[in-house]
């Protein structure tokens, strides 16, 4: 297993391993201040306060990821993912100066926090859509395969150092972990490949982002297929997100747990994700194909979040999480690979950050929905019932036209299939 390791490594090339790096450290301090930063929040505030922060956190991706994004097919994106990590870092830093001091604000808070996610969504599609240009389309479904299992290792790692901090030191010493680790990811971008610009790179700034962002939206709307799986994916993620985000912290609370068991829910869905990237979900795909992989995998995920809401027992809840990554792992990776594939390489930044525009629309949504809920029911009925709207919302992947066919289509057949088959939805009229 080490050998074939080792070799689809060599195979993917020293700029990607270089990718891998940057990628799998900036998770890791991404982790660490998303559990450290909810339990300052509940801790002070409690789920009133979190849900207003997820909202406010939700609105504010909605907004920066199209209109940050695009600039992943202009920029090179060594330079756009370099300044977003420096931004991120003095974020931290001024977190970590406020905890410190035990000033507690949630407005302040907040604006921090849209800085960050302003940055992340510069970081986070330029390293999702690098790999690309770095590997050949014959590589990379592995190479995809690696750079999950990197994230994975930073996902799970992350939580678990967060979870031992709060619980053994204090959420100040925490977050300068967090600032500590953005530093060493700057370090790590340096080394990225610098890839070339966009050849369409002339013209004034405002009118090629506004076109970006257009050219992006038009290509998203106008290819069924996709228009409708992002559209199930909004509906799921409305009730998918605040069961893994909002609701565990104050789901943990109600339980009279301290902070590590927070951080041992965490890390135990990022074990689950680095168990289905590392072979867990090709193992599926190989014995049922990627069609009823995904289809499975989405509902099975709903249904373990919902027993995750109504059990009592700690060491179940976390179990819970476990499995409930391996089945986001195998669905995100059955489906990455062939969207990614599928769209026009000059096109799959911007429609990459459409995608997650909408899933930041559902990330706003829930947090508010879950806020209201928990005024008239307890967070065990609450987190329950997301969890099995989150599972039914999925099923509807069963209604979309076309995506069992696509689902069949290799790597080779899948590339470029969009401009292929829905050339008008490239076109500027």
């Amino acid at each position: 297993m080490l050998a074939h390791l080792k070799h689809r490594l060599a195979l993917s090339g020293a700029p990607f391993l270089a990718l891998m790096a940057s990628d799998a450290v900036t998770l890791l301090s991404m982790m660490v201040g998303m559990v450290a930063v909810p339990w300052w929040i509940v801790q002070h505030g409690g789920a009133s306060h979190l849900a207003v922060y997820g909202i406010a956190m939700g609105s504010a991706s909605v907004l920066a990821i199209p209109l940050v994004a695009p600039f992943g097919d202009r920029i090179p994106k060594r330079q756009l993912i370099a300044t977003g990590l420096c931004v991120y870092a003095a974020e931290a830093v001024a977190l970590a100066i406020l905890a410190t001091h035990e000033v507690y604000s949630l407005p302040l808070l907040i604006l921090l926090e849209i800085i960050a996610v302003i940055a992340i969504s510069a970081i986070i599609p330029a390293m999702a859509t690098l790999a690309a240009e770095l590997v050949p389309a014959e590589q990379l479904s592995s190479a995809l395969g690696l750079q999950k299992s990197a994230q994975a290792a930073g996902r799970l790692l992350g939580p678990a150092l967060s979870g031992v901090l709060l619980a053994t030191f204090s959420i100040a010493i925490a977050l300068w972990a967090h600032a500590l680790l953005l530093g060493v990811s700057i370090l790590l971008a340096a080394r990225l490949p610098l890839t070339p610009r966009s050849a369409a790179h002339d013209g004034a700034a405002l009118p090629r982002w506004w076109n970006d962002l257009k050219a992006g939206l038009r290509a998203n709307l106008r290819i069924p297929l996709e228009r409708n799986w992002t559209l199930v994916n909004f509906l799921s993620w409305i009730f998918s997100g605040p069961a893994f985000g909002m609701l565990v912290p104050v789901k943990v609370k109600s339980l009279g747990l301290s902070g590590a068991w927070l951080g041992a829910c965490e890390a135990a869905l990022s074990l689950g994700m680095l168990a289905g990237a590392l072979g867990g979900a090709n193992w599926l795909i190989a014995r049922y194909g990627r069609y009823h992989t995904r289809i499975v995998a989405a509902a099975s995920r709903g249904i373990l979040l919902a027993v995750a809401g109504f059990t009592h027992q700690p060491v179940v809840l976390v179990v819970c999480f476990l499995l409930a990554g391996i089945g986001n792992s195998a669905e995100v990776l059955v489906g990455m690979t062939h969207r990614t594939l599928a769209r026009p390489p000059a096109f799959r930044s911007r429609m990459a950050s459409t995608g997650m525009m909408i899933t930041q629309v559902a990330s706003a949504l829930g947090p508010a929905l879950a806020g209201v809920a928990l005024l008239h029911a307890p967070v065990d009925l609450v987190y329950g019932l997301f969890g099995i709207l989150a599972a039914l919302s999925a099923l509807l992947l069963l209604r979309v036209t076309g995506f069992r066919d696509f689902m069949a289509l290799d790597h080779h057949e899948v590339t470029n299939w969009y401009g292929k088959h829905y050339p008008e939805a490239f076109r500027d009229h």
